[in-house]
């Protein structure tokens, strides 16, 4: 059987190419995870592990990511049959509790290595293999400044790359939210699809109100306008709006999207491969959603292009996908680490057809952004 011979992780910092506003924090810099596996037949495999804002988004920052599968996972990894992803996967979860972004990043680069030794994408390892070539992909404008968002947008719509547009509120009272946003739905009204992320920062009253003057403004959808484990209040929001909710931090895997659609407290899902601990984790809370007739929305933890084109691989399955895509992560960087872009045009992000992900690191990038610069240089992936 192959064995896990090296494992090596790093986390490699981005500038972005202008501050992203979110409710919990402002990013200027993206930090991500990359591993990279090769096995004792010399097959290579590479994954990515990346929140948003340190420890401000959730339990997990890079480096205890970093610090979860060098020192927790990595021994479970070298004892295990690298060709037998789902029984790697099993042994992790016994050994290791929680830590989905870690798991995500191994369990990525476990299905790039099995593609790649199958000579298939990891598209087709994942139920019944992909039903779309390529995937809408939104566009987030959170600068907080209404004309500059405005503008970002006209730019982006004229370059036939995004006609969805996602924007972040939640820091400032909810009247001047509405107005903010209101501005923005009348600058692309029959252009554009505009809906808004709250990030958890509403209470329930607030997002009582919030919804209704948003509907009333043109906003086609609210994502996470309450905390993550108010359920009960997601669910009285949803009964009470048109404007759909979409649950996200509340979404963690499985057996919370169960919760979710038993208590009808979602009419979307926003599936993320790292919150639901992986690939296929996250096949399955798309398909606990589709079984409970919740719609879906391949979210973003604002990845590089590794785990963008991994996300990708999982989402190009999915027989419907209502509400299209946020994998914009690389583009929201001043530089790109893969070895060539991915292929956005057309409003829509292409999912590659090689062997695995499809992908390959640029060397000089990972060298030069690397945090421990002194390390030796990590070598682009086949």
């Amino acid at each position: 059987m192959p064995a896990i011979e090296r494992i090596d992780t790093f986390i490699v910092d981005v500038p972005t190419i202008r501050p992203h506003v979110l409710a919990m924090a402002t990013m200027h810099a993206q930090s991500m995870v990359i591993v990279r596996l090769t096995d004792s037949d010399g097959v290579e495999g590479i994954g990515e592990g990346t929140t948003i804002g340190g420890l401000s988004y959730g339990e997990e920052s890079p480096e205890s990511i970093k610090l979860a599968i060098d020192t927790y996972i990595a021994p479970v990894l070298r004892a295990c049959d690298a060709a037998q992803v789902g029984a790697t996967m099993a042994a992790i979860r016994k050994s290791v509790r929680g830590n989905h972004f870690a798991k995500c990043a191994i369990e990525t680069a476990l299905l790039d290595m099995a593609g790649k030794r199958l000579g298939v994408p990891v598209s087709e390892l994942l139920g019944g293999g992909r039903v779309r070539s390529a995937l809408p992909v939104a566009w987030t404008l959170a600068s907080g400044d209404t004309a500059r968002d405005i503008e970002e947008g006209e730019a982006v719509l004229a370059q036939r790359r995004h006609r969805i547009f996602k924007i972040k509120i939640g820091k400032r009272a909810v009247a001047d939210d509405v107005a903010h946003v209101g501005a923005i739905c009348k600058a692309f009204a029959g252009r554009a699809s505009v809906r808004v992320d709250v990030n958890q920062n509403w209470s329930e009253a607030q997002a009582d109100l919030g919804m209704g003057m948003l509907h009333d403004v043109g906003v086609d959808l609210v994502e996470q306008p309450v905390a993550r484990d108010a359920v009960d209040a997601m669910a009285r929001l949803s009964a009470r709006h048109t404007v759909p909710l979409m649950a996200d931090e509340a979404l963690n895997g499985p057996r919370s999207a169960f919760r979710l659609a038993s208590s009808a407290a979602a009419r979307v899902f926003a599936v993320k491969i790292a919150q639901s601990g992986g690939l296929l984790a996250g096949g399955e809370v798309a398909a606990i959603a589709a079984a409970s007739g919740v719609e879906l929305y391949g979210g973003t933890m604002l990845e590089g292009g590794v785990g963008t084109i991994a996300s990708a691989h999982l989402f190009s399955t999915f027989p419907e996908l209502s509400w299209g895509t946020e994998l914009f992560g690389p583009l929201l960087l001043t530089e790109e680490i893969l070895s060539e872009p991915l292929g956005y045009a057309d409003f829509e992000l292409a999912v590659p057809t090689g062997p695995g992900l499809g992908i390959a690191l640029d060397a000089d990038k990972i060298a030069f952004f690397r945090r421990d610069r002194t390390a030796p240089v990590v070598h682009a992936s086949a």
